[in-house]
């Protein structure tokens, strides 16, 4: 036989392009448009009903950049139309390339109840079907006028405070039509066939029994009478639709999904209309389709609607019941993982499951995180803890340098919990469910011979929309279909209970997940991390002293309600594009604000909760939120702070070079004339800390322009061409007395100056170092080195709740992709005896490298990424003053880093009052068991919530001493529900518990009180 096979194929499309699908819509007849644009923000729907509209139609500009326009649709279904299924069909101005990134709108009917949203890819809403004809048309459209920012070129439209007020969109058409259902079907049985032909082999038999089918019903179908003859073509593809699957083939689980980015490309304000878009074409779908299952994540999203668009809500709401609509991730946002501190890990698990729990009676087993940029170590614990037994993510396909090696596994977190893990082989948490991304995930799949199965979510995302009826089409088609894997829709919780039936062997990966790619996302938008980290640490703050006080005072109120609603947002904008930096202007420029606001609400709590405390009077009482004790004010309390008299003195001494030398009998610092600071001597120690020839805190430039995603990547080749800031425009002692003294340096570069104040304290075995930047570099990386006299093969970087150790050396292509890492509070390198750590109050990129020197020596380098300068998706990111704190700890173990680390990020506070002592409510005798929060229980019984871990990575027992009366103490999961396989806690008489921890981990107790 002749191979012909390419002629049908190029006949199929062309003939189902361009007569077969414009031929599902036989009839059209225009209706009569109205439009009205909304001025400034979106108005509430009633509004937009009663506004006044003037004529528009096919062809007419609307919208300037994030604008809103109401469109009112009326017309009539033609006498002659009776039995048809009629639609209109809305199209605003749409990119067929682009659903959820461009110009999008929401269907209502006069009486304000939402009908369905509309995008490139689902522009039909449902008029009559079968029409008697006569029917009248009235319809409105919200319609949001976003502009496209996914080009990844530098603009200033993603800001409506810089936009153009330029209208972006025509509208193309808005018409009744007759819907051809036969041949709709005709549509998705040539597109299921089309697809799956080119995924089989040319020498399977089954790839040519589908091109003759297909060549028969393209020979059956009359391309003047195509709705006349649609049947008889469907009927040539009977038989071939109808041959079901090898018994091996690959099992798919389909389910429903719409990745919505609570902000990205689009503010928080459009976010909450896309979910609302979103959830009315699910509903809408899910009334025609029983077995139609829909998964979504995000608590924040669902309390949107709630609070924007109850009647959504409620739809929503009937449809969880019946078991369609199903809630997944357990988790307020899809937050980023790396940066996000341990309690606000804990919190995003708290009030996303409580929320779920609390509205519509639904435990949340699997935590659902596609799209997040590698996930922490510490997360298999916290899933565990918050009740959750099951791990989802696909981006980790994403990865530049190295193919991850499993699909299905058993994934082992720092403390050595293991959660049953699936990253599906599609390779997308958009997919179409096309017979080339089924294709893929067979071939894809790793874990085949010892398992059978992978998930595909499904449903156009990112912008939202979601899943659309021809979606569904082809996972009917593809329930049992031979050449292709099995398709089932159905519930996330039904794929991870046969998965882990299925493959309880499945293979252990250790560690974090750790993303090839977005590593730039650690730096930018310095001041929404910032902003993270602060509210992180003055939220503990707030609960810490609010607590005490409503134990200790009598009449004091515990703020639960403005608690929790701060945390809500301090969780919100830890979303995995808003806190890694990679949203538009518009979200940081407003995050920066909700920033301010929270540190005002939550300086003014605990301003009131240390009034209460400290009482009356003139006294100088210090308050110490930190977990560890400081001077003479215990941990998590208050005291009098007696006048410092320290046998060593701060001495600071100018040389005749122009240097000066700091010294306080623990450290001995150098800085030379050109502000360098040459030598860090540990004097206990007999160590000098700074590599010979090298300077520590050295302030370094590099080009930064990746290959692409601007504000997410930072490029190995980045190192390829770096300029040291070794000129000083003034170095000059600023301070000297016996508490301390300061060196301040001013250094000019570019548009840019920094100036730094370098700090040696009395008692203190750190050299602090504040950096205030005035940054106006275009991509530009901005990096403090600390070239270190020690030999270390790894660092240990803290990570929630514990630490990650990474090697410094480039064995392996792992080890080498990890060029760009993650810490928080700290990041600590060393060899035997002794050690040095690095802490600072708001940054999280670094790099550790190695060198060899001649001298034989080994020279471990850490450096701290501090600003960035890309361009996409905000171009002016970090333009302006930065104030950041970073510190050397010579000699520091990973538990003096642990303790400097809160130090930095917790100072004291000094406030007026009786000078009588606060005692803490909680206390631990051993360093090593860190109190990480300390708070009243969410049911408001009066409880005392206390969380702890134990941070050094080894078996640690510590007594903990409670301030108050202690009648129980229970163990609970981070929703403060007791533990079922916890051991018992019985106080003693005095107050007192023992515990003891395994390594990382990661114990909450709720503590009864008594009278």
């Amino acid at each position: 036989m002749h191979d012909d096979r390419s002629i049908v194929e190029h006949r199929l499309r062309r003939v189902l392009t361009e007569r077969v699908a414009p031929a599902v819509r036989s009839r059209s007849l225009p209706l009569t448009v109205g439009k009205w644009e909304a001025l400034g923000e979106p108005v509430p729907v009633a509004e937009g009903l009663s506004a006044g509209y003037e004529p528009s139609g096919a062809g007419q500009a609307w919208g300037p950049a994030w604008g809103t326009t109401w469109f009112r649709l009326t017309g009539r279904v033609p006498d002659e139309w009776r039995g048809r299924t009629v639609e209109a069909v809305v199209d605003l101005g749409f990119d067929r390339r682009m659903p959820g990134f461009q110009c999008e709108g929401l269907v209502y009917r006069p009486d304000g109840r939402a009908v369905k949203g509309l995008h490139p890819l689902n522009d039909w809403v449902r008029i009559a079907g079968p029409a008697e004809g006569g029917e009248e048309v009235l319809l409105y459209v919200e319609a949001a006028s976003n502009p496209v920012l996914a080009g990844q070129t530098p603009t200033y439209e993603g800001d409506r405070l810089t936009a153009s007020a330029d209208p972006l969109y025509r509208v193309g058409r808005a018409d009744l039509v007759v819907f051809e259902t036969e041949v709709w079907e005709l549509v998705q049985d040539l597109e299921v066939l089309g697809s799956l032909m080119p995924e089989l082999a040319e020498s399977d038999a089954r790839r040519w029994e589908v091109l003759r089918a297909v060549e028969r019903a393209l020979d059956a179908v009359d391309l003047a009478d195509i709705p006349g003859t649609a049947a008889r073509a469907r009927a040539e593809l009977t038989a071939v639709l109808a041959s079901p699957a090898n018994a091996s083939a690959h099992r798919v689980s389909a389910v429903g999904h719409a990745h919505i980015d609570s902000a990205w490309l689009w503010p928080l304000r459009e976010t909450v209309r896309k979910v609302a878009r979103t959830c009315s074409n699910v509903v809408a779908l899910m009334d025609t389709r029983p077995d139609f299952v829909f998964a979504m994540s995000q608590a924040q999203q669902l309390a949107w609607i709630k609070e924007h668009r109850p009647e959504v809500f409620a739809r929503v709401r009937e449809k969880i019941a019946s078991g369609q609509f199903v809630p997944v991730g357990g988790m307020w946002v899809e937050s980023d993982t790396n940066m996000v501190g341990g309690e606000a890990m804990a919190r995003q698990f708290l009030y996303g499951k409580k929320f779920f729990l609390d509205e519509f009676g639904v435990e949340t087993n699997e935590v659902w995180l596609p799209d997040s940029f590698g996930y922490t170590a510490a997360l298999p614990q916290l899933v565990k803890l918050s009740g959750s037994k099951w791990f989802l993510t696909q981006k980790i396909s994403w990865n530049r340098s190295n193919a991850f090696p499993h699909h299905t596994f058993w994934w082992e977190g720092i403390d050595g919990t293991r959660v049953f893990t699936h990253f599906p082989p599609v390779d997308t948490y958009n997919s179409d469910l096309g017979g080339a991304q089924m294709a893929h995930a067979a071939r894809n799949y790793r874990e085949k011979g010892r398992a059978s199965r992978s998930l595909v979510p499904f449903g156009w995302g990112d912008g939202g929309g979601g899943p659309t009826r021809e979606m569904l089409a082809r996972a009917e088609r593809l329930r049992d279909l031979e050449g292709s894997p099995r398709i089932a829709v159905e519930k996330p919780s039904a794929f991870f209970a046969k998965a882990e039936a299925e493959y309880p062997d499945a293979p252990v990966w250790a560690g974090e997940l750790y993303l090839e790619l977005h590593r730039g996302t650690y730096t930018s938008q310095a001041k929404t991390k910032q902003g993270n980290r602060r509210s992180e640490s003055l939220l503990r703050e707030a609960e810490l002293w609010s607590a005490t006080a409503a134990v200790r005072v009598a009449g004091y109120s515990y703020p639960y309600e403005d608690l929790e609603r701060i945390w809500k947002t301090v969780l919100l904008h830890q979303f995995h594009d808003i806190l890694p930096g990679s949203s538009i202007a518009w979200v940081h420029r407003e995050a920066r604000g909700t920033y301010a606001r929270v540190r005002a609400e939550l300086e003014a709590i605990t301003a009131g909760a240390q009034a209460a405390l400290a009482g009356g009077g003139t006294a100088q009482v210090t308050f110490n939120a930190a977990p560890h004790s400081r001077r003479s004010v215990p941990a998590g309390g208050a005291a009098v702070v007696a006048p410092s008299r320290t046998p060593d003195p701060v001495t600071a001494v100018r040389h005749a070079s122009g240097g000066h030398e700091l010294s306080n009998g623990l450290l001995r610092v150098m800085i030379d004339s050109r502000g360098l600071v040459v030598s860090v001597y540990d004097v206990g120690a007999r160590r000098e800390a700074v590599a010979p020839g090298g300077a520590v805190n050295l302030l370094q430039i590099h080009p930064d322009f990746p290959n692409m995603w601007d504000a997410w990547d930072i490029d190995e080749f980045y190192r390829h061409n770096v300029t040291d800031l070794v000129d000083a425009d003034g170095v000059t002692l600023t301070e000297s007395s016996d508490d301390r003294a300061v060196v301040t340096v001013t250094r000019s570069f570019g548009d840019s100056t920094a100036v730094q104040r370098l700090t040696l304290r009395s008692g203190a075995k750190v050299l602090d170092i504040e950096t205030e930047v005035d940054w106006h570099e275009t991509e530009k990386l901005l990096k403090a080195a600390f070239p270190l006299d020690v030999k270390a093969d790894r660092s240990a970087a803290e990570t929630q709740f514990g630490h990650v150790f990474r090697a410094t050396h480039t064995n392996t292509s792992w080890e080498a992709a990890k060029f760009e890492i993650c810490a928080h509070r700290w990041i600590q390198v060393e060899e035997p005896g002794w050690g040095a750590a690095i802490v600072n109050d708001s940054t999280y990129g670094h790099d550790v490298t190695r060198t060899v020197r001649a001298d034989g020596g080994q020279t471990t380098t850490v450096r701290l990424s501090l600003l960035r300068a890309p361009r996409y998706p905000d171009p002016a990111t970090d333009q302006g003053t930065h104030r950041l704190r970073f510190a050397l700890a010579p000699g520091a173990t990973v538990v003096d880093a642990v303790r400097e680390g809160h130090w930095i990020n917790l100072p004291e506070r000094t406030v007026t009052g009786s000078g009588a002592p606060v005692r803490p409510l909680l206390t631990s005798d051993d360093d090593r068991v860190v109190v990480e929060a300390v708070k009243l229980a969410e049911d408001r019984n009066g409880d005392v919530i206390v969380r702890l871990y134990e941070a050094s990575g080894g078996r640690a027992s510590a007594t903990l001493a409670a301030g108050f009366p202690l009648v129980s103490a229970t163990a609970t999961d981070l929703l403060e529900r007791p533990l079922a396989d916890s051991p018992a806690y019985e106080p003693t008489p005095e107050g007192a518990l023992r515990v003891t921890l395994r390594p990382f981990q990661i114990l909450t107790l709720r503590l009864g009180r008594g009278d």
